[in-house]
């Protein structure tokens, strides 16, 4: 219900939620708690409302952008460039190119249409610590409890050592997953890396005051650059600080009240052009681009490759993805890959990421938020919103497989 709450503005808003108790396994977080489902339905109702005003998907959303909390107007939004995604994506896709009449556009035996959907998550703050040491060989090692779970820690945190420290990275040493060193925010719910590097910062902050402290510098006007740490007229080599003994500084990165004076969110758009073949139904996908918004972006790389597999992740919940249940029994009947259908690379077309550079200096030290789940949060309504524009079926029961949208397909001359 968040991205309800907060998505959009509108002079009359009403909002709630029931819990139904089904005889079902509980429902819970996989990849993008709440936001991942809840936009599924969300922007394929934005498209449906904007069909009847007779405006365009795109100058639908943006009309109804808002760079406050609509519950509570003083609240504004750290940073909020939904409009920028919704513009700047719809230039790069070619967007001006779609008709607006479904069912229209054919490339042989393909109903091609395109779709978008705007993406949401917030962003949490949330306490992370780190430990740093100096060793005199100039070698710096981060100790955090946090972990990599393909998501590239040891990468940035490594990065945000390094430059910190005035070192190459092959010069910080990351070790990451032992209870004994300090405790950090953890991987999950896209806050890992923002509040983990934030807490790699305030530790390399008091580092940086005992180095400038043994070396006799003023830390205030102390460089590190280059392995080295110069002050006025004087430099030293940065294991030089620790040639008498390592040197280790701990810290935590803790942020207060903040997110009661300033809404913290991530804002994207996503855009998905089908093919549906109109004699047998069968979805493809034919190119995809995602465009974020999310602070700075620490890595283009490994955020580039998160964002890709959440687009790849929202394919599988908008075409293919289904339990199905022995109710007699409670029975998984497809309870292994080989019947429980996710993409593979041949059902994936191009894909392209595109990051706003835009920092957000309220957020955090790094000035950057979360962006793994960004990736998937509205992709599966894109996907439907593409299929409806291809054929002129609306389909609100996911996946969106053959079987419910065969039967009206436009007749075959």
């Amino acid at each position: 219900m968040l991205q309800t709450n907060l998505l959009y503005a509108g002079a009359n808003r009403l909002t709630s939620m029931r819990l139904a108790v089904l005889d079902l396994p509980e429902g819970n977080a996989m990849r993008a708690p709440g936001e991942a489902p809840g936009l599924m339905a969300l922007e394929i109702a934005m498209d449906e409302m904007a069909e009847k005003l007779r405006m365009d998907p795109i100058a639908f959303r943006v009309k109804n952008d808002t760079q406050v909390d609509p519950k509570d107007p003083k609240r504004r939004f750290s940073q909020r460039e939904l409009v920028r995604c919704l513009t700047e994506g719809a230039q790069q896709f070619g967007w001006s190119r779609r008709n607006a009449q479904p069912g229209q556009v054919r490339d042989g035996r393909w109903l091609v249409g395109m779709g978008v959907a705007s993406a949401f998550r917030n962003h949490m703050n949330m306490t992370s610590g780190a430990r740093v040491r100096l060793g005199k060989n100039g070698i710096v090692t981060v100790e955090t409890d946090m972990t990599d779970i393909g998501t590239g820690s040891y990468t940035i945190i490594a990065q945000t050592a390094a430059e910190m420290m005035g070192v190459p990275i092959e010069a910080v040493v990351v070790k990451l997953g032992n209870s004994a060193f300090p405790v950090s925010a953890g991987s999950g719910g896209q806050f890992g890396a923002a509040n983990a590097t934030s807490g790699v910062y305030a530790a390399c902050v008091k580092l940086r005051e005992a180095v400038a402290q043994r070396l006799g510098y003023n830390a205030a006007d102390a460089v590190f650059d280059g392995g080295k740490v110069t002050s006025g007229n004087r430099s030293a080599d940065l294991g030089q600080a620790a040639s008498a003994g390592e040197l280790v500084a701990e810290d935590k990165i803790e942020f207060g009240d903040l997110d009661k004076s300033w809404q913290l969110s991530t804002f994207g758009a996503h855009f998905v052009e089908v093919g549906v073949d109109r004699y047998t139904g069968a979805t493809r996908l034919r190119r995809m681009l995602a465009v974020c918004a999310s602070g700075r972006i620490i890595n283009p790389t490994s955020a580039r490759s998160q964002v890709i597999g959440a687009m790849t992740m929202g394919v599988g919940s908008a075409l293919m993805e289904e339990l199905a249940v022995d109710k007699r029994f409670g029975f998984f009947v497809n309870h292994d890959l080989a019947s429980y259908e996710v993409p593979v690379h041949a059902d994936i077309p191009h894909q392209d990421v595109i990051f706003l550079d835009e920092t957000d200096d309220k957020a955090n030290p790094m000035k950057a938020k979360g962006i793994g789940e960004l990736g998937l949060c509205g992709v599966g309504a894109a996907v439907a919103n593409a299929m409806y524009n291809a054929t002129g079926v609306r389909l609100r029961d996911y996946p969106l497989t053959l079987d419910k949208h065969f039967d009206r397909l436009p007749k075959v001359a």
